[in-house]
């Protein structure tokens, strides 16, 4: 999805990282999520979609954080340009038609849905990407300490254990 703080120089890293994803059985080994599109031979389906950009205020969708039709069109077209450079004539790729409502049947394999913002983008919405946690000492005393929470709780001392999560969250 295109936010409107994104630039085209963003574009050839998008290309590169959707031709290069691995999320297919590889076509030799059977091996599951081990193989790219292009090593596949499969198809791809460009879309614009702004609504991925969607959030919601209150219970009304708002769409302040998409592109701005005019530069998302010369963005898409661009996007396509550089996705076929990187996937060559052995992938097809098919695009809809821009800004139009479309009637899309696919079958999907999943389902499973891969969100992919670029560096620059992460960095303007202030999400850092989240990276598995290193278990150390100081979170297997944690572990210890929540364990020890546990069996109070076992032992019918419920109350407590509430009392204490409701200090740790300030409710009164």
């Amino acid at each position: 999805a295109v936010v409107s703080t994104q630039s085209t120089g963003e574009i050839e890293w998008m290309a590169t990282k959707l031709s290069n994803l691995r999320i297919f059985d590889h076509p030799e080994t059977g091996k599951p999520w081990d193989a790219s599109v292009v090593q596949c031979k499969f198809g791809i389906l460009v879309v614009s979609q702004f609504t991925l950009q969607c959030v919601l205020k209150g219970n009304k969708p708002d769409f302040h954080n998409a592109m701005k039709s005019e530069e998302s069109e010369a963005m898409y077209d661009k996007f396509v340009k550089v996705l076929r450079s990187k996937v060559g004539d052995e992938v097809p790729i098919q695009e809809g038609e821009f800004g139009a409502m479309m009637q899309v049947h696919i079958q999907n394999d999943g389902p499973v849905t891969i969100p992919i913002d670029t560096p620059e983008s992460l960095a303007v919405q202030k999400v850092k990407p989240t990276k598995p946690q290193k278990q150390n000492k100081k979170n297997n005393e944690g572990n210890k300490k929540k364990t020890e929470d546990s069996e109070d709780k076992k032992d019918g001392n419920v109350e407590n254990g509430v009392n204490e999560s409701m200090e740790r969250l300030n409710v009164n």
